[in-house]
């Protein structure tokens, strides 16, 4: 597939969420930092004004994080499912896992490392179980050290 390294492989939906966060940094949350900014100066002696010193930091975030987002997605390449082989994992791709320790059932969607939230069960292609799997079929048994130690895994199903 493509050169993991400098490439930031993504779902179209994490292009979409990408861009609405770019934008909402850019066109609302620069306006109410500047904001915070302008009111805080009021107040008087920057050197002993925290609220001016919460707002500037602030602003330093949101500007990072712009710059952040757009390397992001300068360096971003869509993942499309015609480009992807159904019987193999890849970005995009659903797998559902089987715990050889214990038997449990897992179920993962494989997406880029920005858009990875495992509280919902979508995690990046990058971390331990998303390597161990990206590129297998069906049937396959990987094995993937996690601080808990060794754990082994049969993929049971995949859909996209």
């Amino acid at each position: 597939m493509a050169d993991q390294g400098s490439e930031v492989l993504l779902t179209a939906e994490g292009l979409r969420k990408l861009e609405q966060e770019l934008d909402e940094l850019k066109t609302v949350r620069r306006r109410e930092v500047a904001e915070r900014i302008k009111v805080a100066r009021e107040f008087g002696d920057l050197s002993e004004n925290s609220e001016y010193e919460a707002a500037k930091n602030e602003q330093a975030w949101v500007e990072g994080r712009i710059l952040e987002l757009e390397a992001q997605r300068r360096s971003a390449r869509i993942v499309r499912d015609s480009e992807v082989d159904p019987q193999r994992v890849n970005i995009g791709t659903t797998v559902q896992l089987k715990d050889l320790d214990n038997g449990e059932l897992l179920e993962y969607t494989i997406v880029g490392a920005s858009e990875a939230d495992p509280i919902n069960n979508r995690i990046s292609y990058q971390c331990p179980v998303g390597q161990a799997v990206f590129g297998k079929v069906n049937g396959t048994t990987v094995e993937v050290r996690l601080p808990g130690g060794l754990a082994r895994y049969q993929v049971m199903g995949l859909r996209r």
